[in-house]
């Protein structure tokens, strides 16, 4: 009798994966992944390799993203990619982009272009032939991948003639794009970027025989449920627990659940971390729990949970939580009313979600205790940020305080909180902000980031001088507010000479501000004296006061708002050096209010 045919899987890194070629055959759809989906992925594995920043990921890290079913062609020696070639696809396309780029800054890589373009033998000549990694054999393909991994025709020229063109010139502009916000073409960043990509996203490649056992791999894989993420596990534990006419109650429930993290956009796993660490003791190493934990987790904590002894209770409390994350991706508490210390949150990091950990643990604190636990967040999250913090810590932090935050009922329990944790966390962290806030520039941090700590400046002074400060979302995100440079960037570059950071002065926080569309226009690249003569024109104190610091009354409020301000007659280095110290104070009394400037 002869022996059954094997299938053989393996997981391996991508660098691995590419060591081979592929290709997908002419009877499978063509490539649709949108620029969203593209963007989920690289959101993904920055999100768990914490490498916004350039930092370095741990060397034990690894990032699973699914698997692919392949068999072998027989005549040219190729893998046949028979599931998986949206993300493999997608794979290819960031590797073809990261060489561009890396390309771009002169910072070129003999490595991964090899995961691009590489000598082939045939299966059966064996005769060498230049092949590309990936060949994509569908019709609507019309080689555009080809042209995008030669790298010899500009993408943006790239015409599409198909939907299956038009979604991967689409997928690589993302990519592109998403690289440069990310990394800013800094080599170094970029080459780590590469690095974690390659060595530490893995896939499960699954090797069959023959196009047959392919074939029915994928629906084994698709239809009958082998291969569920822990989402669809715990659903599935779930229906083993209730009774048989509680099924259609479930049904219902978990509909619920699915449809408020769509509308939320989050993906699942993400979710079931953040439910675990908020709502439970959680004794893993190093306080973190992955995604191929969270099944594990759940049965190891039948009794913990609930789950055994009232399936239903557990799934409507999930339900519910679910509900209240929703909201807070809305900037709202769990009742449905707005908080603007999320709103700031989400304008300081547009993809921030670590700090639901403690939102959840929170959710159920009254409006008041609650709205106070969002702004103190939000300055530890700036504190965090700012100083670097690897973004990885801030779950493992939030995890270790979310059993004392579940204890709090009230503003007295919050304070106390703050007290024992949130402080002592910033008191390690002040010289560092201090630096941090003194070298700010749009060099070292993201324009929208500037803009939110210029923003909550305005903020601060108009409350304290006891005016009523503009609309937070505009000054985030109102196109009629621009950032402007004080000393102009737009001239010439012997304007610079005479400033001993050269035209990198003119990025520092110091030599910015914000300012309505109507005035910066007309003073545009004016000299420093005419400037003088239209930012008292200015709403916003931060802005106005450059010229003239305004004073109303004695020893008013108004006028011991503005003691924090100050006024220029002439701007060279050393002004700007003044007025960036002058804003790393106010900022230790937005964002550290514990901390006096002599600490």
């Amino acid at each position: 009798m002869p022996a059954a045919p094997k299938i053989q899987s393996i997981d391996l890194s991508l660098d691995a994966l590419f060591q081979e070629f592929y290709s997908v055959p002419d009877f499978q759809r063509e490539y649709v992944w949108q620029p969203e989906n593209v963007r989920k992925l690289l959101d993904d594995i920055i999100d768990e390799f914490g490498i916004e920043n350039g930092s370095v990921p741990p060397s034990e890290d690894e990032y699973f993203i699914g698997s692919i079913v392949v068999y072998r062609h027989t005549v040219t020696g190729k893998y046949e990619l028979i599931d998986g070639q949206q993300r493999l696809t997608t794979c290819y396309l960031v590797f073809c982009a990261l060489r561009d780029r890396l390309r771009a800054v002169n910072a070129q890589s003999t490595a991964l272009n090899k995961k691009i373009y590489d000598v082939h033998s045939h299966g059966i000549t064996g005769e060498d032939e230049p092949q590309f990694r990936l060949d994509l054999q569908y019709e609507d393909s019309d080689h555009v991948l080809e042209k995008i991994a030669a790298g010899d025709t500009p993408v943006n020229e790239i015409v599409g003639t198909t939907e299956s063109v038009k979604h991967l010139v689409n997928a690589y502009q993302t990519i592109d794009e998403y690289l440069r916000e990310t990394f800013h073409d800094d080599p170094a960043s970029l080459k780590g970027f590469y690095a974690a990509f390659s060595y530490r996203v893995k896939l499960i490649r699954i090797e069959t025989p023959n196009l047959s056992h392919a074939l029915k791999i994928f629906e084994t894989i698709n239809d009958r449920g082998v291969g569920l993420n822990a989402m669809d596990l715990l659903k599935n534990l779930l229906f083993m627990r209730v009774n048989t006419n509680q099924y259609d109650d479930l049904k219902k429930l978990w509909k619920k659940l699915i449809e408020s993290l769509e509308r939320a956009s989050e993906k699942p796993l993400r979710f079931l971390r953040y439910y675990i660490l908020a709502n439970y003791k959680v004794d893993l190493p190093r306080g973190e729990l992955r995604e191929d934990q969270i099944y594990d987790w759940f049965q190891s904590n039948i009794e913990q949970t609930g789950i055994d002894r009232q399936p239903m209770l557990f799934l409507n409390e999930l339900v519910e939580t679910a509900r209240c994350y929703e909201q807070f991706t809305k900037s709202c508490n769990a009742q449905g009313q707005p908080v603007q210390a999320l709103a700031n949150i989400a304008a300081l990091s547009n993809r921030a979600r670590q700090h639901f950990v403690l939102l959840l643990a929170g959710r159920k604190l009254p409006a008041e205790a609650f709205d106070a636990l969002s702004r103190h967040l939000e300055n530890l999250y700036f504190c965090y940020i700012i100083t670097r913090e690897p973004t990885k810590n801030f779950e493992r932090v939030f995890g270790k305080w979310s059993p004392q935050v579940r204890s709090i009922r009230d503003l007295s329990g919050l304070e106390q909180f703050v007290s024992e944790q949130l402080v002592p966390e910033l008191a390690a962290r002040v010289s560092t902000f201090d630096f941090a806030l003194g070298a700010l520039s749009l060099d070292r941090v993201q324009k929208y980031r500037i803009r939110y700590v210029l923003a909550k400046m305005v903020d601060y002074i108009e409350r304290a001088a006891g005016r009523t400060p503009p609309r937070m979302a505009d000054l985030f995100y109102s196109t009629k507010i621009h950032i402007e440079h004080i000393f102009p960037r737009s001239l010439p570059l012997w304007h610079y000479a005479d400033f001993p950071d050269g035209y990198a002065v003119v990025n520092r926080l110091g030599n910015l501000t914000l300012l309505e569309g109507t005035i910066n226009t007309s003073v545009s690249d004016n000299p420093f004296a005419l400037k003088l003569v239209e930012y008292p024109k200015s709403q916003y104190l931060l802005t106005s006061s450059i010229a003239l610091v305004p004073q109303v009354g004695k020893n008013t409020q108004f006028n011991r708002a503005v003691t924090m301000l100050e006024a220029f007659d002439t701007w060279d280095a050393k002004s700007i050096a003044s007025r960036q110290e002058m804003l790393r104070k106010l900022a230790r009394q937005i964002w550290l209010p514990y901390f006096t400037d002599a600490d």
